[in-house]
C-alpha cells in the first residue's frame, strides 16, 4: 500500500477535504489486515491506539462480510437471494434490512440509467456462464438468450417500503455488480460503529476511505489506466480517498467464447455481454455501493452517454475507450484542478 502521491502524474482532491482538515487520532498507528472473500481478496488499514486487539478487528470485518454472503451471494444455495430466485411466481419474501437497502439502491440506479444497469439479469448471467453455473465454452443460442431475457427486467419487481419483495415468476436477481461495493461500505460502517473512524477498506479493487492517517494525510489510492483502481500510485491519477469510495469495471476479466472476448457485464438491452466503446470505467461516489453500480452501467452506456449522465448528476468518473483515450467527467476534472 503506497503512502504518498509523489509518483503519480495527477492528484484528485475531494472538495470537502480541500476546505478543511480532519483531526487524526493522536498517537495512533496503522494496523493492516487481509483475507479472502467473495472469490477475491480483502484488505483493511485501520488507525488504532497502540495495543489494540487485532483479533477483535478481524472479527468485525469477517462478520460483516459473512452477512453480505449469507444474504446476497447466488453461490450459496441457502442465501436470501438464492431462495428468492428459486421461489414460485407470486411468492413474497421479507428482505433483511441490508438486502433491502442494496436492492433499493439498485432499482433507483436502474431507473436513473434507463435500464442500462439492471439487477435482475441472473438468468442471463447463468446462461453466459458468468455465475455459479459451470463456465460456458460457446456462446448460448440466440433463442436461449431471448428466453432468458424475457425472464429479466427490473420493472417486473415490486418492492414495498417495508422490504417485502414479490417474485413475478422466473426472475433471478444478480447483485454481483453492487453487493461487493456494499460490503466495502458495511465493513467501514461496522468499524466506525466500534470506534475505528480512520479506515481504508478494499475488496477486489473496490475501496472506501474514511478519516485520515495518523500524520493527518489522507488515504491515497491510484487510478491506473492499465488496471482500474488500486493501491499503487505509480501512474494514472492519485485520489485522496477521504469520505469517498471508488469502484472500477472493465474487460480485464473477459472470457473467450468461440474465439471472441466477452466482458462479464451483460447489456440488458441485448441479453449479451456489453460491447460499447468503453473498456474501463472508474467512478468515485459517496458510497462504494453506488460507485460499483454506476461503473457497471457506464460499461453498457458507452463514453458519450456516460459522460453526459455523469455531468448531469455531478458524478466523478474516468472512462477509457477502446482506442485508449481518456474521458474525464466535469466533477472529476474539478477535483484535479
Amino acid at each position: 500500500m503506497a503512502e504518498g502521491a509523489a509518483a503519480a502524474r495527477r492528484v484528485a482532491i475531494p472538495l470537502r477535504l480541500a476546505r478543511g482538515q480532519v483531526a487524526p487520532l493522536t498517537g495512533g498507528e496503522i494496523v493492516r489486515l487481509h483475507g479472502d472473500t467473495m472469490g477475491t481478496s480483502w484488505s483493511v488499514a485501520t488507525v488504532t491506539a497502540p495495543g489494540t486487539d487485532t483479533g477483535r478487528l478481524e472479527a468485525i470485518v469477517t462478520e460483516a462480510l459473512d452477512l453480505v454472503i449469507a444474504q446476497m451471494s447466488p453461490w450459496q444455495s441457502g442465501s436470501d437471494i438464492s431462495r428468492f430466485n428459486a421461489a414460485e411466481a407470486g411468492a413474497a419474501a421479507t428482505l433483511p434490512s441490508e438486502f433491502h437497502h442494496v436492492l433499493q439502491c439498485a432499482l433507483r440506479i436502474a431507473a436513473e440509467t434507463g435500464g442500462a444497469y439492471d439487477p435482475t439479469l441472473g438468468a442471463l448471467v447463468d446462461l453466459w456462464g458468468f455465475g455459479p453455473q459451470p463456465a460456458a465454452t460457446l456462446p448460448p443460442a440466440q433463442r436461449d438468450v431471448e428466453k432468458a431475457l424475457r425472464a429479466c427486467g427490473w420493472q417486473r419487481l415490486t418492492l414495498s417500503p417495508g422490504g417485502i419483495l414479490c417474485q413475478p415468476g422466473g426472475l433471478r436477481l444478480d447483485l454481483s455488480s453492487i453487493a461487493k461495493g456494499f460490503a466495502v461500505d458495511l465493513v467501514a460502517a461496522r468499524l466506525h460503529a466500534h470506534g475505528f473512524s480512520h479506515v481504508l477498506v478494499e475488496i477486489g479493487g473496490e475501496l472506501v476511505g474514511r478519516g485520515v492517517k495518523p500524520d493527518g494525510t489522507p488515504w491515497w489510492v491510484g487510478i491506473d489506466h492499465r488496471g482500474g483502481s488500486s493501491l499503487s500510485l505509480a501512474s494514472g491519477i492519485a485520489v485522496a480517498l477521504h469520505d469517498i469510495a471508488i469502484a472500477t469495471s472493465g474487460i480485464e476479466r473477459a472470457v473467450v467464447l468461440d474465439g471472441r472476448r466477452h466482458a462479464h457485464t451483460i447489456d440488458p438491452a441485448t441479453g449479451a455481454p456489453a460491447h460499447s466503446d468503453v473498456v474501463r470505467t472508474t467512478v468515485l461516489a459517496p458510497s462504494c455501493m453506488e460507485a460499483d453500480a454506476y461503473a457497471t452501467a457506464f460499461m453498457v452506456m458507452g463514453a458519450e452517454r456516460s459522460l453526459a449522465f455523469a455531468a448531469a448528476r455531478h458524478i466523478a468518473a474516468v472512462l477509457i475507450d477502446d482506442v485508449g483515450r481518456e474521458h474525464i467527467s466535469p466533477t472529476l476534472a474539478a477535483m484535479l484542478e
